[in-house]
């Protein structure tokens, strides 16, 4: 089997696993108690560690790549600093253990949180973009695109568990304030 041939089975594999633990032991746990156990967080862990290291397995060795133009550095450079910025704000704003689905109650609706219901995900998803940007080849190119199925499936387990937690509150928000990216919602 080709190297090309073992990226794709395992990208699939690893979008399997994440419907099933997104789309069924996370969802049971919110659905049963309202927060993540520990063994879902660590499953959810585990998902984001095996996706991370994907470049480690398939991109080339030469990174970064030294003959890059520098104007696609330079905003490689500045997507992964604005990502990783945006991801950590998102993360302390609304809290660690909120982050890690340990805790709930307070919906966050400022702050990052007005501009998109995913701050951290938007977050993530301009540091991969930035790296991939850096590492160019069709590998980057599917691991950038491999999060957006991946993390969408957590941020729909995520919309079902503030809704039964916040009802209407969270209907309105969702009114006011764009999932991902976008021009804000009239209101």
């Amino acid at each position: 089997m080709n190297v090309t041939a073992v990226y794709i089975l395992s990208a699939s594999l690893l979008l399997v696993a994440a419907v099933i633990i997104f789309r069924i032991f996370i969802r049971r746990d919110y659905f049963r108690r309202g927060r993540l156990t520990i063994f879902s967080s660590s499953l959810q862990a585990l998902i984001f560690f095996v996706y991370g290291g994907f470049p480690s397995i398939y991109l080339p060795d030469d990174w970064p790549v030294s003959h890059m133009n520098s104007v696609l550095r330079f905003i490689g450079l500045a997507l992964i600093t604005i990502g990783l910025t945006t991801l950590l704000i998102g993360m302390f704003y609304l809290g660690i253990a909120r982050s890690l689905g340990q805790q709930t109650g307070i919906l966050r609706q400022s702050g990052l949180y007005r501009l998109t219901r995913n701050p951290q995900v938007l977050g993530c998803g301009l540091y991969i973009t930035g790296f991939a940007l850096l590492w160019p080849s069709w590998y980057a190119l599917g691991w950038a695109i491999l999060f957006i199925p991946m993390i969408h499936l957590m941020v729909l387990t995520e919309e079902e568990h503030l809704r039964r937690e916040h009802g209407m509150e969270y209907e309105r928000y969702i009114e006011r304030v764009v999932r991902y990216l976008g021009f804000p919602k009239k209101g």
